[in-house]
């Protein structure tokens, strides 16, 4: 595929904002108010939005360039001295608009918990390993066909004191960007089979399956790398009736 003319380029950088707005309708959203989800009621807006200058938000928010992102920024078993622990898996995929149209050299980042299902985070204290060798944190950006790939560990399923025994399904977060830090979108990527679906109120208040669908990737057996990762394939739709559901804030 081509890559897209400067028109094109804005025309989707536009539906990009558009959607970070609310304005583009593509699927049932979940309720900002879903009791199961109990922190949803302390955190969903209350308040009227206000308008703000968005050059002025840009002074203070952080700037890349091409030129920033590293590729090996890409591969999170390699950013320390060791090797990470767990199933090391390749993660690949395609940002698309509506019609299939490629969102090129656009920045996608991602954040996880480790294989013990632990972040490196000072608010995730429960008793799960920390792994020297595993940051959990990536980035990259599309190709000119508007494809990702990153190189990482499995994470592990972790509990979140939601109700008793709560725990959250293995998942990966995704953070894409328009043409400035105030068009970001974040979104969760989960695994297939995970038996704690019927058991997680984020997932579940999603309340149209197929939109609940669309956030869990597919095993790839063309992604794996031989004798060394699993492969899993999760492409991003951004716009039109099959848009990959986002959420209004990044959740952990």
């Amino acid at each position: 595929m081509t890559t897209p003319t400067l028109a094109t380029q804005s025309a989707i950088s536009d539906e990009i904002a558009e959607i970070a707005a609310g304005a583009v309708p593509g699927g049932q959203q979940p309720q900002l108010d879903y009791a199961p989800y109990r922190s949803s009621l302390l955190r969903h807006p209350t308040k009227d939005l206000q308008q703000v200058d968005p050059e002025g938000i840009e002074l203070w928010a952080p700037c890349f360039g091409h030129q920033d992102v590293d590729p090996l920024e890409a591969d999170l078993t390699i950013q320390h001295s060791g090797e990470p622990i767990g199933e090391r898996i390749t993660i690949a995929g395609r940002v698309v608009d509506g019609s299939s149209r490629p969102v090129a050299h656009q920045l996608v980042e991602i954040w996880q918990a480790n294989a013990g299902g632990r972040y490196i985070h000072q608010r995730d204290q429960h008793p799960a390993p920390l792994d020297p060798n595993f940051t959990g944190a990536g980035r990259c950006l599309t190709d000119a066909d508007g494809t990702y790939t990153f190189q990482t560990i499995k994470p592990g399923p972790y509990p979140w004191k939601n109700h008793r025994n709560a725990w959250r399904p293995a998942h990966v977060h995704f953070s894409l960007f328009g043409t400035d830090f105030t068009q970001r979108m974040i979104t969760q990527m989960y695994f297939p089979g995970d038996p704690l679906f019927a058991l997680d109120p984020i997932y579940q208040s999603i309340t149209d399956q197929d939109d609940r669908d669309r956030l869990v990737a597919t095993y790839d057996h063309d992604l794996t790398r031989p004798e060394w990762s699993t492969g899993y394939r999760w492409d991003i739709v951004l716009t039109g009736s099959h848009r990959t559901w986002m959420d209004d804030e990044d959740h952990t």
